[in-house]
Protein backbone atom coordinates (compact mmCIF):
# COMPACT_ATOMS: atom_id res chain seq x y z
CA UNK A 1 0.00 0.00 0.00
CA UNK A 2 1.60 3.36 -1.02
CA UNK A 3 1.55 5.90 1.87
CA UNK A 4 0.11 9.16 1.01
CA UNK A 5 0.85 12.16 3.33
CA UNK A 6 -1.13 15.75 2.91
CA UNK A 7 1.53 18.85 3.51
CA UNK A 8 -0.15 21.58 4.68
CA UNK A 9 3.40 23.03 4.37
CA UNK A 10 4.05 22.15 0.78
CA UNK A 11 0.36 22.80 -0.52
CA UNK A 12 0.41 19.11 -2.15
CA UNK A 13 -0.24 15.22 -1.61
CA UNK A 14 3.02 13.68 -0.95
CA UNK A 15 3.88 9.79 -1.68
CA UNK A 16 6.67 8.08 0.00
CA UNK A 17 8.98 7.53 -2.40
CA UNK A 18 12.32 6.13 -0.95
CA UNK A 19 13.10 4.92 2.47
CA UNK A 20 15.08 2.90 4.50
CA UNK A 21 13.85 1.29 7.88
CA UNK A 22 16.28 -0.59 8.84
CA UNK A 23 15.05 -3.82 9.89
CA UNK A 24 17.67 -6.27 8.16
CA UNK A 25 20.28 -6.92 10.63
CA UNK A 26 23.37 -6.59 9.02
CA UNK A 27 25.60 -3.90 6.85
CA UNK A 28 23.41 -0.81 5.17
CA UNK A 29 21.66 -2.09 2.47
CA UNK A 30 24.03 -1.57 -0.94
CA UNK A 31 21.16 -0.53 -2.83
CA UNK A 32 20.56 2.06 -1.00
CA UNK A 33 23.39 3.38 0.65
CA UNK A 34 27.66 3.37 -0.40
CA UNK A 35 30.32 3.85 1.99
CA UNK A 36 32.64 6.97 2.21
CA UNK A 37 36.09 5.41 3.10
CA UNK A 38 39.35 6.43 4.56
CA UNK A 39 40.31 9.97 4.87
CA UNK A 40 37.11 12.44 2.84
CA UNK A 41 36.67 15.73 4.10
CA UNK A 42 37.68 18.66 6.69
CA UNK A 43 40.89 17.66 8.17
CA UNK A 44 38.78 15.74 10.26
CA UNK A 45 41.22 13.30 12.20
CA UNK A 46 38.88 9.86 11.87
CA UNK A 47 39.10 7.27 9.27
CA UNK A 48 36.22 6.28 8.07
CA UNK A 49 35.64 2.13 7.66
CA UNK A 50 32.93 -0.31 6.73
CA UNK A 51 33.14 -1.99 10.30
CA UNK A 52 31.71 1.13 12.09
CA UNK A 53 28.53 0.89 10.26
CA UNK A 54 25.79 -1.70 10.91
CA UNK A 55 22.03 -2.62 11.53
CA UNK A 56 20.61 -4.32 14.29
CA UNK A 57 17.27 -4.41 15.82
CA UNK A 58 15.96 -1.80 13.51
CA UNK A 59 18.39 0.74 13.43
CA UNK A 60 21.71 1.69 11.68
CA UNK A 61 24.32 2.24 14.07
CA UNK A 62 26.98 4.65 13.27
CA UNK A 63 29.91 4.02 15.90
CA UNK A 64 32.77 6.38 16.60
CA UNK A 65 35.54 4.98 18.56
CA UNK A 66 38.83 6.20 19.54
CA UNK A 67 41.68 3.71 18.47
CA UNK A 68 44.89 3.91 16.32
CA UNK A 69 44.51 2.42 13.44
CA UNK A 70 46.57 2.45 9.87
CA UNK A 71 45.73 4.49 7.22
CA UNK A 72 45.12 2.23 4.16
CA UNK A 73 45.97 5.38 1.71
CA UNK A 74 49.15 6.26 3.61
CA UNK A 75 52.12 7.39 1.21
CA UNK A 76 55.18 8.25 2.83
CA UNK A 77 56.55 10.19 -0.24
CA UNK A 78 53.41 12.25 0.19
CA UNK A 79 53.96 15.93 0.72
CA UNK A 80 53.28 16.88 4.24
CA UNK A 81 50.08 18.90 3.02
CA UNK A 82 48.40 16.16 1.04
CA UNK A 83 46.84 15.03 4.97
CA UNK A 84 44.50 12.17 3.40
CA UNK A 85 48.14 10.65 2.44
CA UNK A 86 50.73 11.35 4.98
CA UNK A 87 49.02 10.74 7.74
CA UNK A 88 50.45 7.10 8.75
CA UNK A 89 47.70 6.44 11.29
CA UNK A 90 44.23 7.76 12.12
CA UNK A 91 43.54 8.38 16.03
CA UNK A 92 39.99 7.54 15.41
CA UNK A 93 37.64 5.70 13.43
CA UNK A 94 34.00 6.13 12.03
CA UNK A 95 31.80 6.09 9.58
CA UNK A 96 29.67 7.32 6.88
CA UNK A 97 27.30 6.37 4.37
CA UNK A 98 25.34 8.52 1.75
CA UNK A 99 23.05 7.35 -1.09
CA UNK A 100 25.29 8.90 -4.70
CA UNK A 101 25.25 7.18 -7.27
CA UNK A 102 22.63 5.37 -6.04
CA UNK A 103 19.72 7.72 -5.21
CA UNK A 104 19.20 11.71 -5.62
CA UNK A 105 16.18 13.90 -5.97
CA UNK A 106 14.87 17.46 -6.06
CA UNK A 107 12.23 18.61 -4.20
CA UNK A 108 10.48 16.92 -1.56
CA UNK A 109 10.17 16.22 2.23
CA UNK A 110 13.12 14.50 3.53
CA UNK A 111 13.26 13.23 7.25
CA UNK A 112 15.16 11.09 9.58
CA UNK A 113 14.50 10.18 12.78
CA UNK A 114 17.28 10.08 15.20
CA UNK A 115 19.91 9.95 18.40
CA UNK A 116 23.25 11.38 19.21
CA UNK A 117 25.10 12.25 21.89
CA UNK A 118 26.28 16.20 22.67
CA UNK A 119 29.37 16.27 24.02
CA UNK A 120 32.09 18.52 22.44
CA UNK A 121 33.92 16.73 20.02
CA UNK A 122 31.36 14.85 18.35
CA UNK A 123 29.79 15.89 14.58
CA UNK A 124 26.95 14.47 13.71
CA UNK A 125 25.07 15.07 10.53
CA UNK A 126 22.25 14.29 8.35
CA UNK A 127 22.53 16.72 5.04
CA UNK A 128 22.46 16.62 1.60
CA UNK A 129 25.04 18.26 -1.09
CA UNK A 130 24.90 17.65 -4.99
CA UNK A 131 26.25 16.07 -7.80
CA UNK A 132 26.71 18.15 -10.63
CA UNK A 133 29.61 20.13 -9.61
CA UNK A 134 32.72 21.11 -6.64
CA UNK A 135 31.46 22.67 -3.55
CA UNK A 136 30.28 24.66 -2.69
CA UNK A 137 28.92 25.25 -5.95
CA UNK A 138 26.85 22.29 -6.11
CA UNK A 139 24.66 23.49 -2.60
CA UNK A 140 24.78 22.04 0.65
CA UNK A 141 21.96 21.49 3.00
CA UNK A 142 22.38 20.45 6.40
CA UNK A 143 19.39 19.54 7.64
CA UNK A 144 20.70 17.89 10.82
CA UNK A 145 24.21 19.48 12.00
CA UNK A 146 25.58 19.38 15.44
CA UNK A 147 29.17 20.65 16.98
CA UNK A 148 30.05 22.29 19.84
CA UNK A 149 26.73 22.61 21.73
CA UNK A 150 24.58 23.85 19.10
CA UNK A 151 22.20 22.77 16.76
CA UNK A 152 22.89 23.83 13.44
CA UNK A 153 20.46 23.93 10.22
CA UNK A 154 21.97 25.35 7.19
CA UNK A 155 23.03 25.58 3.73
CA UNK A 156 25.62 27.13 1.16
CA UNK A 157 25.78 27.87 -2.15
CA UNK A 158 28.79 29.59 -4.72
CA UNK A 159 30.71 32.24 -4.01
CA UNK A 160 32.43 34.30 -6.23
CA UNK A 161 35.51 33.14 -4.43
CA UNK A 162 36.75 29.25 -5.32
CA UNK A 163 35.60 26.89 -2.61
CA UNK A 164 33.94 29.58 -0.20
CA UNK A 165 30.66 29.23 0.60
CA UNK A 166 27.50 31.77 0.67
CA UNK A 167 25.66 30.81 3.73
CA UNK A 168 22.79 30.70 5.58
CA UNK A 169 23.29 29.51 9.10
CA UNK A 170 20.90 28.73 12.10
CA UNK A 171 22.85 27.91 15.45
CA UNK A 172 20.63 26.88 18.74
CA UNK A 173 22.01 26.01 21.58
CA UNK A 174 21.63 22.48 22.20
CA UNK A 175 20.62 23.18 26.33
CA UNK A 176 17.98 25.94 24.95
CA UNK A 177 16.27 24.09 22.34
CA UNK A 178 16.18 20.79 24.92
CA UNK A 179 14.93 23.27 27.64
CA UNK A 180 12.08 25.17 25.23
CA UNK A 181 11.02 21.47 24.17
CA UNK A 182 10.41 20.27 28.14
CA UNK A 183 13.57 18.78 28.70
CA UNK A 184 15.09 18.92 31.60
CA UNK A 185 18.62 19.17 30.05
CA UNK A 186 20.69 18.49 26.93
CA UNK A 187 21.70 15.28 28.04
CA UNK A 188 18.09 14.11 28.23
CA UNK A 189 17.21 15.60 24.97
CA UNK A 190 20.01 13.33 23.74
CA UNK A 191 18.44 10.13 25.11
CA UNK A 192 15.49 10.48 22.98
CA UNK A 193 14.82 10.39 19.22
CA UNK A 194 14.32 13.19 17.22
CA UNK A 195 13.31 13.85 13.65
CA UNK A 196 15.26 15.94 11.34
CA UNK A 197 13.05 17.27 8.43
CA UNK A 198 13.84 19.55 5.73
CA UNK A 199 10.56 20.97 2.88
CA UNK A 200 12.10 21.84 -0.19
CA UNK A 201 9.98 22.36 -3.24
CA UNK A 202 10.49 25.24 -6.31
CA UNK A 203 10.82 28.47 -4.07
CA UNK A 204 11.52 27.37 -0.38
CA UNK A 205 13.89 25.20 1.38
CA UNK A 206 12.97 25.00 5.20
CA UNK A 207 14.35 23.17 8.37
CA UNK A 208 12.66 21.44 10.97
CA UNK A 209 13.68 19.87 14.35
CA UNK A 210 10.64 18.08 15.76
CA UNK A 211 8.42 20.15 13.59
CA UNK A 212 9.88 23.31 14.96
CA UNK A 213 11.21 25.30 12.35
CA UNK A 214 15.02 26.66 12.79
CA UNK A 215 15.73 28.06 9.20
CA UNK A 216 14.35 28.59 6.26
CA UNK A 217 15.97 30.01 2.20
CA UNK A 218 14.12 31.69 -0.51
CA UNK A 219 15.52 30.28 -3.66
CA UNK A 220 15.52 32.94 -5.80
CA UNK A 221 18.58 34.32 -3.52
CA UNK A 222 20.85 31.02 -3.78
CA UNK A 223 22.12 31.64 -7.44
CA UNK A 224 26.00 31.07 -7.72
CA UNK A 225 28.38 33.97 -7.50
CA UNK A 226 30.58 31.22 -9.68
CA UNK A 227 31.14 31.33 -13.19
CA UNK A 228 28.73 28.81 -13.70
CA UNK A 229 25.57 30.40 -12.93
CA UNK A 230 23.53 28.29 -11.78
CA UNK A 231 20.97 27.72 -8.70
CA UNK A 232 22.13 24.27 -6.62
CA UNK A 233 19.32 24.16 -5.81
CA UNK A 234 16.85 23.27 -8.50
CA UNK A 235 19.34 20.20 -8.84
CA UNK A 236 19.50 16.67 -7.60
CA UNK A 237 20.92 16.52 -4.42
CA UNK A 238 21.95 12.87 -2.12
CA UNK A 239 21.59 12.28 1.11
CA UNK A 240 24.38 11.52 3.84
CA UNK A 241 24.92 10.37 7.41
CA UNK A 242 28.26 10.65 9.01
CA UNK A 243 29.56 10.79 12.57
CA UNK A 244 32.65 13.26 11.84
CA UNK A 245 34.93 13.36 14.86
CA UNK A 246 36.84 16.34 16.61
CA UNK A 247 38.07 19.27 13.93
CA UNK A 248 35.11 21.77 13.78
CA UNK A 249 33.20 19.51 16.43
CA UNK A 250 36.03 20.37 18.86
CA UNK A 251 38.22 18.33 21.03
CA UNK A 252 36.73 14.96 21.96
CA UNK A 253 38.87 14.71 25.17
CA UNK A 254 35.55 14.88 27.44
CA UNK A 255 33.71 12.29 24.87
CA UNK A 256 32.90 8.52 26.17
CA UNK A 257 33.83 5.81 23.85
CA UNK A 258 32.26 4.28 21.91
CA UNK A 259 29.82 6.49 21.38
CA UNK A 260 26.95 6.35 18.70
CA UNK A 261 24.65 8.39 16.21
CA UNK A 262 21.71 5.84 16.21
CA UNK A 263 18.98 6.03 13.40
CA UNK A 264 15.17 4.69 13.18
CA UNK A 265 14.61 5.59 9.68
CA UNK A 266 14.98 7.90 6.59
CA UNK A 267 12.08 8.77 4.21
CA UNK A 268 11.86 10.61 1.36
CA UNK A 269 8.29 12.23 0.27
CA UNK A 270 7.55 13.67 -3.02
Amino acid sequence: MVSVLLSACLGTEMTLVWSDEFNVDGPPDPGKWIYELGFVRNKEPQLYRKENVWVKDGFLVIEGRKEEVPNPAFDPAAPADDWKKSRKTAPYTSGSIKTATLHTWTYGRFECRGKFKVTKGLWPAFWMTGPARAWPANGEIDIMEFYQGQYLANLAWGSSKPGVGIWNTSKTQIEKLAKESGYESAEAWADDFHVYRMDWDQKWIRLYVDNRLLNEQDLTKTINQSPDGANPFHEPHHLILNLALGATGGDPKDVKWPTQFVVDWVRVWQ
